[in-house]
């Protein structure tokens, strides 16, 4: 293998991220519980005569398949372009992800506050939170921290034109 088949390879991977196997698992796996939660209760919610909650658990429903087409294409592998979606959804930052499916499980809430539409969509929201921390980054080490104080303190003095409390 080359040395540029190699970088293509890697480049493929969507690990540059920074989120380790254990928590992009972790991820996938609020989706999928989030996504079958929005189901569940979306269509409890839309037995009922009230527009509002009609609509709001057709959402809920619309964000489970999105959750679905998002995290496991291989449950919608019937659907031509579910691959195709995939794809273009890992290629998202967790930022992106994070915004769009809190916003994706709010909606409905503020549409129709419920019981129901509450704890239907409290998963789907804790997935988006799962991927706004992980777009926060790793928690540095202490030696790090202090070594980058440290280098900040010195710049500082070298600004003021003191080294040592005498000037220069």
């Amino acid at each position: 293998m080359s040395s540029e088949e190699t970088a293509a390879s890697t480049k493929a991977t969507p690990e540059d991220d920074g989120m380790t196997w254990w928590y992009r698992w972790l991820c996938k796996i609020a989706g999928v519980l989030g996504g079958i939660s929005c189901a569940i209760a979306g269509v409890w919610n839309c037995v009922t005569v009230n527009p509002l909650n009609i609509a709001a658990g057709v959402w809920m429903v619309l964000t489970a398949f999105v959750l679905f087409l998002c995290e496991v294409p291989f449950c919608c592998q019937f659907i031509e372009f579910a691959n195709a979606v995939a794809a273009r959804a890992d290629k998202l930052k967790p930022w992106q992800k994070a915004i769009f499916y809190c916003g994706m499980a709010l909606f409905p809430v503020f549409l129709s506050f419920s019981f129901t539409t509450l704890f239907g969509n409290a998963i789907a929201f804790a997935t988006g939170v799962l991927y706004g921390l992980a777009s926060l980054g790793k928690k540095g080490d202490a030696v790090t921290y202090a070594r980058l104080q440290h280098q900040k303190q010195g710049d500082e003095e070298r600004m003021a034109g003191t080294t040592n409390g005498a000037p220069e």
